[in-house]
């Protein structure tokens, strides 16, 4: 005889019929500010939340079970729907891995390049943040100006790699493309546009702005030790006075090469964690503007040298038969890493973003593990939203800024 289906434990303790003002909503997952399929479960006490239970799986594809059935190369673009607002982020954590795995290092322009386009794609997903947590808030006119400046910069993107969204931009062992002619001074010149609108458009709406802050100020309290507890990174947890920076801490790239700051709240609420990400824009530009000279002190090679694992330059290819037939065998048949396995943690704008990866020399990793930061302040809902009003958990949700794409993955 079937078994009944079996409530959580969640489940089990709700009273559905109730004499007092408790009562049990479903925030999500059709609404707008659950950003995403979130579905969050709200007991409420008249307004205020007493207990939270996000519900997660209303998107997920499977993705690390993909990278199991397909070769190392072949995998890349997927990672691109991780977090869809940062894709260039994610390329590169995987190919950083793999190039891990295989002991090999990308060449110095590959490097300056893929350090430009990390913290153009920084920025990127910075403005998306300042626009949908103004918009879920109310103020419409940021969502318009921020989603203005992102738009230039993903004009740099598609110059570069011919796509907005989903860049691919990445390879394992370098980058595909060399920076077309004019694209540096493009940037230079957004960066310029950006640091003014900071100033001058973006925090002289927010900043001092009386019902912003009311809204944010002691709205989402994330102490250090709970932010510890709960495997928070990134903006979260720098939101909360502890200054962790993988490019600081593990530098990757160039970042050990570059000067820039790393900015920290003390106020540990959403305010606090809103002029985060401002100053990091801030640092993204201070960035950028150090990586143009490097750029033209470099020799121009775009990929790494290893026949066993990284196709020849197509002028190779073109001319020389070995070439084209080693081509040949990595594209049908996928490269062979060594066996052995390995986790590479990289600072992407949500947070640690690391993939591990354990490899039994076949062109199929044999494991992939995705560590997403998203995963970690979804679950942290259940504790931060307890004791809150219902009209803050919007705020709460737009400020852990988790996108669902690297969540139900």
């Amino acid at each position: 005889m079937q078994q009944p289906n079996k409530l959580s434990p969640f489940f089990e303790n709700l009273n559905f019929e109730r004499d007092d003002n408790t009562m049990v909503i479903n925030f999500g997952p059709q609404h707008p500010s659950a950003h995403g399929q979130l579905r969050l479960i709200l007991e409420l006490d008249g307004e205020q939340v007493v207990k939270a239970y996000p519900d997660i799986g209303y998107l997920h594809r499977g993705i690390e079970k993909m990278a199991e059935n397909m070769t190392y190369n072949e995998f890349l673009p997927t990672t691109d729907r991780l977090d869809y607002i940062a894709s260039t982020s994610n390329n590169y954590a995987y190919a950083l891995a793999v190039e891990k795995l295989l002991g090999i290092e990308a060449p110095r322009r590959a490097q300056v390049i893929r350090t430009i386009l990390l913290e153009l794609n920084r920025i990127i997903s910075h403005l998306f943040f300042i626009a949908t947590h103004a918009l879920d808030i109310g103020a419409m006119s940021v969502f318009l100006y921020a989603f203005r400046e992102r738009e230039y910069a993903m004009d740099l993107m598609e110059d570069y790699c011919g796509a907005r969204l989903t860049h691919s931009s990445v390879r394992i062992g370098g980058v595909p493309l060399d920076l077309p002619e004019g694209w540096l001074a493009s940037t230079l010149r957004f960066c310029e546009t950006v640091e003014y609108e900071l100033e001058h458009t973006y925090n002289a709406l927010l900043e001092e702005n009386r019902i912003w802050k009311m809204r944010l100020e002691d709205v989402g309290v994330l102490t250090p030790e709970d932010a510890l507890s709960w495997g928070c990174t990134g903006p979260m947890l720098r939101g909360s006075g502890i200054a962790y920076d993988i490019r600081k801490e593990e530098p990757y790239e160039l970042y050990s090469e570059l000067d820039f700051d790393v900015p920290v709240a003390d106020t540990n609420d959403s305010y606090g964690r809103y002029r985060l990400y401002m100053a990091e824009m801030t640092q993204s530009i201070r960035i950028i503007r150090q990586l143009v000279p490097m750029y033209r002190e470099t020799e121009p090679q775009l990929m790494a040298h290893a026949p066993q694992y990284i196709s020849a330059p197509k002028e190779e290819i073109m001319t020389q038969n070995y070439a084209l037939m080693q081509h040949f065998v990595l594209v049908t048949q996928g490269m062979r890493p060594p066996k052995g396995e390995v986790y590479v943690p990289t600072e992407s704008p949500k947070g640690e973003l690391g993939f591990y990866i354990k490899s039994e020399g076949e062109p199929y990793a044999y494991r992939l593990k995705c560590r997403a930061p998203s995963f970690f302040h979804t679950g942290l809902l259940q504790e931060i939203l307890v004791g809150t009003y219902i009209a803050d958990v919007v705020t709460i949700i737009g400020s852990t800024n988790i996108v669902f794409g690297e969540v139900d993955r």
